[in-house]
């Protein structure tokens, strides 16, 4: 029987699908429109493809294994806005009923252009807010009962509002969850039909306003990720696993009752395959561009492994769950180009999206795209997918002329003029995860993927100073094969503050969690587990953690990882004491990651399949290859064009692309 192995990210625009025959190390990839009215449609044409490309008599069944990146669960929160609906309902402790109003008293990017603030709505509007007496002091010993009549008034009322999934986060429920577990039981008998997320599962940890936004956040998406996981599961008549923001992977089974742990899954698998690309050509760390058609994803890799944080957010609801460090900004193939107030000319970060999409799409869309200035300027062909989506060149130059007369400009300095912004947006994004944060982003070579990302490489490297940028092939389809890289990984975290630490209390609760963790993988089928131990650490009085590896010397790896962070540490000063916050395990589940074949040499000097007009400096007629058609070796020299089925690379005068030994293109300015 075969052995393959099927990676599936769903995307807005396309379903990227990545299949390995771990028989004979065949990798095969391909694209489906996806299908946002219901994604299990696209999934499924996706795998169908994908083995019908693969023939050899590969059905559904022999496949061992199906891993899916989605978006079900980000897009129900950018999109539906969870405030707008009247599903979710919250119960708290008595006198935290406005605990979501009150929130961090934070102004998001200072005041803009008003003197005043109004702050949004809350996730959950005060009347669906309900409070019940009891209380826990912060060691979880009971201050005050939990008050079980109280809770079934709570229950019953929101009941009778028609609330349909309900958070639930008492005070220092993560020192003792007795009294959270007390209000399941109550909803259990009071409202049955209520999908209900406690903050003691979700997140373990202090501070009462996060953990009660990201239990909320859970709860918000649990009934849609469950509709549609399990959708998918009767259709394939099979298990299979789903991607975690954390870099892990979780069946599906067990993401239902986690689907928080899902919202940045497919930028996370982006993230993982370009680390392991990048590492097997010798680039250990590197910085990844996913760039997609409506954001580019940015994150960093430090020897191999992409850095990691707990201070994330979707949208405006900050989630605070392990989750790979990435950094989303609205500049894609479909953002938008507008005319500001001041008559200046921007650029996203609103998105035409698949539909109607850019107006070279022809589906109906007005608004002129990034994608609509590259076809415009001959940098991508009139076509997408080797020829399966044709593009309507004319109307995009139709598009490009009405907005480049409304700015005074010629059509070929607009449509450069959005490129350049959006490339300027991208390197911001870039300098936000490494200059920001004490890296020298010069240091790093950049892996660009996606089907938008490597469009604008060669503008990045002047923009940021980086010495090369890599392509790797299939760009288009790197998240998808990132999914088949992965473990399976379960996060554990419990707050246990002190300046005291005890070795016996602190082994307690590592004992603990990696029980919680060994339960958790023997169910999904692995007897050979790996447990990650790692602290949040802080010097007395300061209000943010430092995580270093829970081994050896803990103290000493806070001190020289405070003094790398922010240039200063108290290593031999005994005024400032170490606070010991979090303790966290991750338990690993590990696979066998597909190997990277090489690439057959280049003998002749390659062959370009065409010309046509391009701009670059201006209008030149420029040589056209396909990228299947090099070899190691093979090198580009700019001005010149480099296409294949997902994605293309424009490389501008001045540059050259070098194959390697892996089929990696490697962009590089020409030197002198």
């Amino acid at each position: 029987m075969y052995s393959v192995r099927i990676g599936v990210d769903t995307g807005g625009t396309f379903t990227d699908v990545v299949l390995v025959d771990e028989r004979t190390g065949q990798i095969v990839t391909t694209k489906t429109p996806s299908t946002p009215s219901n994604p299990a449609d696209g999934f499924l044409a996706g795998v169908a493809k994908v083995l019908e490309l693969h023939g050899g008599g590969v059905d559904l069944g022999s496949v061992s294994a199906l891993v899916h990146g989605t978006t079900v669960a980000t897009n129900q929160l950018l999109e539906d806005r969870p405030d707008r609906s009247d599903h979710l309902g919250f119960i708290t402790t008595e006198g935290f009923e406005f605990i979501l109003e009150i929130a961090r008293q934070s102004v998001p990017d200072g005041y803009g252009n008003s003197y005043f603030w109004v702050k949004p709505p809350r996730i959950v509007p005060v009347h669906r807010v309900k409070t019940v007496p009891g209380r826990l002091d912060h060691t979880g010993a009971e201050v005050r009962p939990f008050d079980e009549e109280a809770a079934a008034e709570a229950a019953r009322s929101l009941r009778d509002q028609g609330v349909t999934a309900i958070g639930v986060c008492f005070l220092h429920a993560y020192a003792n969850p007795a009294h959270e577990r007390l209000m399941r039981d109550v909803l259990a008998r009071e409202h049955p039909e209520a999908v209900v997320s406690l903050s003691s599962d979700v997140l373990r940890e202090y501070r009462e306003y996060e953990r009660s936004v990201t239990t909320l956040v859970d709860a918000a998406v649990k009934p849609i990720m469950r509709t549609y996981i399990g959708n998918l599961s009767e259709r394939l008549g099979r298990g299979f696993s789903v991607m975690k923001s954390n870099g892990g992977v979780l069946s599906a089974a067990e993401v239902v009752n986690q689907p928080i742990t899902t919202v940045l899954s497919g930028p996370a698998a982006g993230a993982l395959g370009a680390a392991l690309i990048a590492g097997t050509a010798g680039h250990p760390s590197v910085i990844t561009l996913d760039g997609g058609g409506t954001s580019t994803d940015v994150a960093v890799i430090v020897d191999g492994e992409p850095s990691q944080t707990t201070e994330g957010s979707i949208g405006r609801y900050p989630c605070k769950i392990p989750m790979i460090d990435i950094v989303t900004v609205g500049a894609g193939g479909g953002s938008v180009a507008w005319i500001s107030p001041e008559g200046t000319l921007k650029v996203g970060p609103r998105s035409a999206g698949a539909d109607p999409g850019p107006i070279c799409y022809g589906k109906g869309g007005t608004e002129v795209t990034v994608t609509d200035a590259h076809v415009f300027l001959g940098r991508v062909p009139p076509h997408l997918l080797g020829g399966e989506i044709p593009l309507d060149a004319a109307a995009a130059r139709a598009g490009i002329e009405g907005l480049a007369a409304k700015l005074g400009l010629t059509p070929e300095r607009c449509a450069t003029g959005i490129l350049e912004i959006s490339a300027f947006n991208q390197s911001n994004a870039i300098r936000q995860i490494t200059v920001k944060r004490g890296l020298d982003v010069r240091d790093f070579p950049m892996v660009a993927f996606g089907g938008s990302g490597p469009l604008l490489v060669c503008r990045l490297l002047d923009v940021l100073g980086l010495k090369s940028a890599i392509v790797p092939p299939d760009p288009g389809n790197v998240s998808a094969f990132g999914l088949l890289t992965v473990d399976v990984k379960n996060d554990y975290v419990r707050t246990h503050v002190t300046t005291d630490p005890r070795p016996d209390e602190i082994e307690a609760i590592f004992h603990d969690l990696e029980a919680q963790a060994a339960e958790a993988l023997t169910r999904e089928g692995f007897t050979d587990h790996v447990y990650v131990r790692t602290a949040d650490l802080r010097y007395y009085g300061q209000a943010y953690e430092v995580r270093v590896p829970a081994d050896g010397d803990v103290e000493a790896r806070f001190h020289e990882a405070h003094q790398k962070l922010y240039g200063y540490g108290y290593r031999d000063d005994p005024r400032h004491a170490v606070e010991w916050v979090n303790l966290r395990v991750s338990g690993v589940g590990p696979i066998t990651r597909p190997a990277l074949a090489r690439r057959p040499a280049q003998f002749e000097e390659p062959t370009p399949i065409c010309t046509r007009d391009v701009h670059f400096d201006g209008w030149a007629r420029t040589v056209i290859y396909r990228r299947r058609d090099l070899g190691a070796g093979a090198v580009v020299q700019g001005p010149a064009v480099i296409e294949e089925y997902g994605s293309t690379l424009p490389v501008h005068p001045g540059f050259t692309a070098t194959m390697d030994d892996y089929g990696n293109l490697e962009v590089r300015r020409e030197l002198g």
